[in-house]
């Protein structure tokens, strides 16, 4: 017969992901061999361009999320570095989705003809990311592998080398 703590541990587990489920089942000491890597929910987006991008569409790819803010001073420092990323992995088949978090697509435009990026650039009205994944900080960072698992994910602006030690989670360097 199983424990009532026992009990109360399987019924949290229908509504957490697995990696909160492995903390709570180290803490109680149950805990066993659980592959912790989540798999990312389902997303879809369409940029700027008009391209309509999902999760099921860019099986195989790598993708970078970057969530930012025109008024965001880190997300403006760190766009060289994510142009640089751009250019170095494209033929290694990243895609990288700049998603604006609450701006008009009128402010976003005016600061795009001042600073042009070389990203696919999505706005909060054209995905479900944003929802998903609730940044309230910019800029935020999250690696999902070619797989479709979350491999990683970095809060702030921390540069070009903090940007490449993400992408080696999915085992993406550069030559």
């Amino acid at each position: 017969m199983l424990s009532q703590g026992l009990w109360r541990i399987i019924l949290l587990m229908a509504s957490f992901t697995r990696r909160t489920v492995l903390a709570g089942a180290c803490l109680s000491g149950i805990a066993a061999a659980i592959d912790t890597r989540e798999p990312a929910p389902n997303w879809w987006a369409k940029t700027l361009d008009g391209d309509k991008l999902t999760k099921d569409s860019t099986k195989g790819q790598p993708v970078l999320l970057q969530f930012w803010t025109t008024w965001c001073p880190y997300c403006r420092r760190d766009q060289d570095a994510v142009e640089s990323i751009v250019a170095d992995f494209k033929e290694k088949g990243l895609v990288v989705l700049a998603v604006n978090v609450a701006e008009s697509k009128k402010k976003v435009k005016q600061y795009l003809d001042q600073s042009p990026r070389s990203c696919k650039i999505v706005l909060t009205e054209d995905t479900n990311l944003v929802a998903i994944y609730a940044a309230q900080a910019f800029p935020v960072y999250v690696l999902i592998d070619g797989d479709g698992y979350i491999a990683g994910r970095q809060n702030g602006a921390a540069g070009e080398d903090a940007l490449r030690a993400l992408l080696k989670k999915a085992k993406l360097e550069s030559e």
